[in-house]
């Protein structure tokens, strides 16, 4: 069993979305997971128990029954011992949920809560201790992926979901304008689409594009028409990120993908690329000759 922070049941509760009463009554009917019990009864859980039932009810979300969840969270949190049962797991046609480290569960912690302060100080001693790569996959897109889940699925408020949001891109600008970088590198626009707000995944994408040696420069949110084609032919990059979370962009300006696509054209040294969910559903009906879309970073030449 994983040592390490140790959490109350309505802490648990508050990360999970599942009632104490709930959690109870898996411990007691199932017997999954096993709570340390202190002198005077109150049950203590680790970062491995809020991750089983973490993993319960994605499974459940999924459509499958209690009985199945529980089997298959514990086939996920169970030691193999050879390379067969490694084997059998690896062909699972079940995907393994993502595991949370006690940053996250903490940051979701203060989120709940909505303390700005508390989120801060924690992802600046997540930074510290693992340094920016590990940082921005263990910590901030687990995070991120939790508070968006929680959002949509009414366990959190707008205005939750906002603080959270807003201090993690307040931490990934901080990052990205106190990085180190020659002058002779190579350099990469990203840019929200008009009309799009969400640009913590345009910081994420040039911090990753910092590590690899680039210099990066990014047009706000929600740009004004026309502003991206300026700034992009005044700074001539070598690669440009366009991204859209949402559809707006394009339901506001129909003709705001073939505008983007033909000023790609005009520069030919340049490479474009679009991505974000709304980009994604967009373009599956109206696919550009110019830009490419990526479905993540690794669809990106680096």
């Amino acid at each position: 069993m994983k040592q390490g922070k140790q959490y109350y049941i309505k802490q648990v509760a508050n990360v999970t979305g599942l009632s104490a009463q709930l959690i109870r009554k898996w411990e007691e009917r199932y017997q999954l997971i096993q709570p340390l019990r202190m002198p005077n009864g109150y049950r203590i859980y680790n970062e491995e128990h809020v991750n089983t039932l973490l993993t319960i009810k994605a499974l459940q979300k999924k459509g499958f029954s209690i009985k199945e969840a529980l089997s298959l969270a514990a086939d996920n949190t169970k030691e193999y011992e050879d390379d067969s049962d490694a084997e059998e797991l690896a062909y699972s046609p079940i995907e393994k949920e993502p595991q949370l480290n006690n940053f996250v569960i903490s940051l979701l912690e203060r989120g709940i809560a909505c303390n700005e302060l508390e989120l801060a100080i924690i992802l600046k001693q997540a930074y510290h201790f693992y340094g920016l790569s590990a940082f921005l996959t263990e910590v901030v897109s687990p995070f991120l992926q939790e508070v968006g889940n929680k959002w949509e699925a009414g366990e959190w408020d707008e205005y939750q979901e906002s603080v959270s949001s807003l201090v993690v891109r307040d931490m990934l600008v901080q990052i990205r304008r106190n990085f180190q970088y020659t002058e002779n590198a190579p350099l990469v626009v990203g840019a929200c689409l008009p009309m799009e707000q969400h640009e913590i995944p345009v910081h994420y994408l040039l911090l990753q594009f910092l590590l690899k040696g680039w210099k990066s420069f990014q047009i706000g949110a929600s740009p004004a028409p026309g502003s991206i084609e300026a700034l992009v032919t005044r700074l001539q990059p070598k690669i440009v990120l366009l991204s859209a979370s949402t559809t707006i962009p394009f339901e506001h300006d129909p003709e705001l993908l073939d505008k983007l696509d033909r000023f790609a054209e005009s520069l030919p040294a340049i490479s474009f690329y679009m991505g974000g969910e709304g980009a994604l559903a967009y373009t599956k009906n109206n696919m550009p000759n110019r830009i490419k879309i990526a479905n993540s970073i690794a669809d990106i030449v680096l």
